[in-house]
C-alpha cells in the first residue's frame, strides 16, 4: 500500500536541493511558470542516485528517455520519445523507446498515463506515493497531484467487497489554468 508523501521519510534525499523537493514545494508546477531546469535536474539527480542504490542501470538511452520526458513536462507518446532518441543516434526501432520507457516506469522514474497512451516523468522518484494525474485536454500538460486519500477510499471500498487492488491509475481530464484563460 502506498503512503502519503512525507519528505522526512524519503529513502533518498533530494539530491539537487538539499532536501527541498521542488515538486512538493510547487505541485502545480506543470501548470505554472517555474524554474524548469532546477525541477528537471532534481528529478534526474534523484533517478541517478536511486539507480546506483538499487543496482539498476540508467543507461544512456534510458537517461535520455527520462530527459525527454522531463523536458516536455507533459504526456509524451512512445513514438515521440522514439523520434527524439533516433535524432540523438539511439536507433529508430520501437523496442528502443518501449524498453527505455518500461524501465523508467518499473523504476518509478516515469508514469504511464493510460488516458493518453503516453508517459510522463515522475516528479517524486523514490517516494512511495499515490498520485492522481490532472491532464489538460488541450495542451496535454500533466500535473502529478497527491491522491493518497482517494487511493485509501478506493482500497477501503474494494475491501468491503473482498477485492484486493493491485494497481490503480487515477486520471482526471480538464483544463489547466492557461488553457482556461485561452478558452
Amino acid at each position: 500500500m502506498t503512503r502519503p508523501h512525507d519528505p522526512a521519510h524519503d529513502p533518498v534525499p533530494h539530491a539537487a536541493h538539499d532536501g527541498d523537493c521542488t515538486a512538493c514545494a510547487a505541485p502545480d508546477a506543470a501548470f505554472s511558470r517555474h524554474d524548469h531546469a532546477a525541477c528537471s535536474a532534481d528529478v534526474l539527480a534523484r533517478a541517478e542516485v536511486l539507480s546506483r542504490a538499487s543496482g539498476a542501470r540508467l543507461t544512456p538511452v534510458r537517461r535520455r528517455a527520462l530527459e525527454i520526458l522531463l523536458a516536455a513536462h507533459r504526456a509524451v507518446g512512445a513514438y515521440d520519445v522514439l523520434q527524439q532518441l533516433a535524432a540523438d543516434g539511439f536507433g529508430n526501432q520501437p523496442p528502443v523507446a518501449y524498453r527505455a520507457l518500461d524501465f523508467l516506469v518499473e523504476q518509478g522514474f516515469a508514469h504511464r498515463v493510460d488516458r493518453l497512451n503516453a508517459f510522463v516523468a515522475c516528479m517524486h522518484p523514490g517516494e512511495a506515493h499515490a498520485p492522481a494525474f490532472l491532464i489538460c485536454r488541450t495542451c496535454h500538460a500533466v500535473a502529478e497531484a497527491p491522491a493518497s486519500a482517494v487511493r485509501s477510499a478506493l482500497d477501503k471500498a474494494a475491501v468491503t467487497v473482498g477485492f484486493q487492488v493491485e494497481r490503480a491509475s487515477i486520471e482526471a481530464m480538464g483544463l489547466c489554468p492557461q488553457c482556461q484563460v485561452a478558452a
